[in-house]
């Protein structure tokens, strides 16, 4: 069965006038970063709902923040996205790490998972600033 989802952000798809939609792969990615980059409380309906990493760009950049950015990424992931993705591994680069090639600052957070349906490997990663 190929599964369609609604695309994000919601829009109209030119071609046939409907709701775009989008394969469940490239769905689910789009649920990764939605949740990256959703701050608790940007969301009326669900006020819970976000990592709030945009927060912690502003905090001393060391291991300490490295640990407390993975660590919110793995609880955000394991409450909303558990029936969609399995987690295999949480990444975090900071720019204050010398050679990343990231603005002071900024954080590059990539995540890896295998989608519960289909068992495939993916990633998603975002440049948070």
């Amino acid at each position: 069965m190929i599964r369609h989802d609604y695309a994000h952000p919601l829009r109209i798809d030119e071609a046939s006038h409907q709701v775009a939609r989008a394969d469940y792969p490239r769905h689910v990615s789009q649920l990764v970063k939605q949740l990256l980059l959703t701050s608790p409380g940007e969301r009326v309906c669900l006020p819970e709902f976000g990592c709030g990493l945009r927060r912690l760009v502003f905090a001393p950049q060391s291991d300490a923040l490295q640990a407390t950015v993975r660590l919110q990424v793995q609880q955000s992931i394991a409450r909303w996205l558990r029936d969609q993705v399995e987690l295999l591994d949480v990444e975090v680069v900071l720019g204050a790490t010398p050679g990343s090639g990231i603005d002071e600052g900024a954080m590059l957070v990539t995540v890896s998972y295998s989608l519960v349906e289909t068992r495939t490997p993916d990633s998603v990663t975002v440049e948070v600033r």
